[in-house]
């Protein structure tokens, strides 16, 4: 009997019917600047707009461009079987890095591996990038799903997402603008977000704590809706604070809080001969992080390395704009707080 690709685990009849349903994923995403081009090689953009009145005009531009995935996080909804957020995830974690250069997020490529084709969960996964570039206000122009049964088990799959976006090099934000008198501004994370799932994975399974508890820590949710609340896009909230101040760069310098927390991100933007001094009581910490502490045993010190503890972008700005700033933000559905300042150093963040 001759030898099949359904035979060795791909079956090409369902695998065209997981691309019959992405098109109009990607279509609600699109803005006139991309270019038709459904079933071609390769999607197309054209940087400015072809009209006058939307027109950027642009002199020195800069693409900016990030990768990333969503991590151990994934474990979570394939276990519990929600798939309609991590891809919200997949956005978030590459487009809030664009945004620290001060670039305008433009499109978004993915990239899922599959242990075994599913239609229907391959759907809702890109749902949730449609979802997350509609947040991000980029368009899903193009992606690949592979099916690789040797690779993964029939219900695993990873995701990559990569992110391009522009900004004009007159209005790069790199943080040499930081300087002493500066205001830390802390931007409010969703929960978690998308880092430290290992150890959040580890620390329930030595509870003995299944995806359905509901500690009252938590005020009633179970630990899988808290874990899977998605990673919070901070494009519309930072793009609108950018357009507010068209002539003056009030933001010296943005940080996404990732993996390495507070200290090991905002130290990336530094400048030598400033430091920045963060108060840690500045802010109310979110549940989840002090029910992992207890739950966990887990020292301040590895805390605040592995996760963001509550705020999601770190926005340094002078001390004069920082309280119009953090109004804005506000308007915006987003709370900020000063939580920290910059002062005479050697380039490094302090707890204070």
């Amino acid at each position: 009997m001759a030898a099949t690709y359904k035979d060795a685990g791909v079956d090409l009849d369902v695998y065209a019917e997981s691309m019959r349903r992405l098109p109009k994923l990607m279509h609600r995403t699109f803005s006139p600047r991309v270019l038709p081009s459904d079933g071609g090689f390769a999607g197309l953009f054209q940087l400015d707009f072809a009209g006058k009145l939307f027109a950027r005009n642009y002199e020195q531009p800069v693409l900016v461009s990030g990768t990333d995935g969503v991590g151990t996080k994934l474990k979570i909804a394939q276990t519990t079987g929600v798939h309609d957020t991590v891809g919200i995830d997949l956005v978030a974690m590459c487009v809030n890095d664009l945004l620290c250069t001060g670039a305008e997020p433009l499109f978004f490529l993915d990239y899922i591996a599959m242990g075994k084709d599913d239609p229907s969960r391959l759907e809702r996964v890109v749902k949730g990038i449609s979802d997350g570039c509609v947040a991000g206000d980029m368009a899903l122009l193009g992606g690949e799903t592979a099916i690789m049964p040797d690779m993964y088990g029939e219900d695993d799959y990873d995701l990559a997402g990569f992110a391009v976006g522009v900004v004009e090099k007159k209005r790069l934000i790199d943080g040499k603008q930081i300087s002493e008198g500066d205001v830390v501004l802390g931007i409010a994370s969703s929960g978690l977000h998308s880092n430290g799932f290992s150890l959040v994975r580890k620390i329930i399974a030595d509870a003995g704590l299944s995806w359905e508890s509901k500690p009252a820590a938590l005020g009633g949710k179970s630990l899988a809706e808290e874990c899977l609340t998605p990673t919070r896009i901070y494009v519309s909230a930072i793009r609108s604070v950018q357009n507010h101040y068209r002539v003056k760069q009030v933001i010296h310098g943005l940080a996404h809080i990732t993996g390495g927390g507070i200290e090991e991100n905002l130290d990336r933007i530094l400048p030598p001969g400033v430091d920045a001094e963060i108060d840690p009581k500045s802010w109310e910490l979110p549940p989840i992080f002090r029910f992992l502490q207890e739950t966990g045993g887990v020292a301040d010190s590895e805390m605040r390395r592995v996760f963001n503890m509550g705020i999601g972008m770190a926005m340094v700005v002078s001390d004069f704009y920082a309280p119009s700033i953090q109004a804005q933000l506000a308007a915006n559905g987003i709370q900020a707080a000063p939580i920290g300042q910059i002062t005479f150093g050697t380039g490094k963040v302090r707890y204070v």
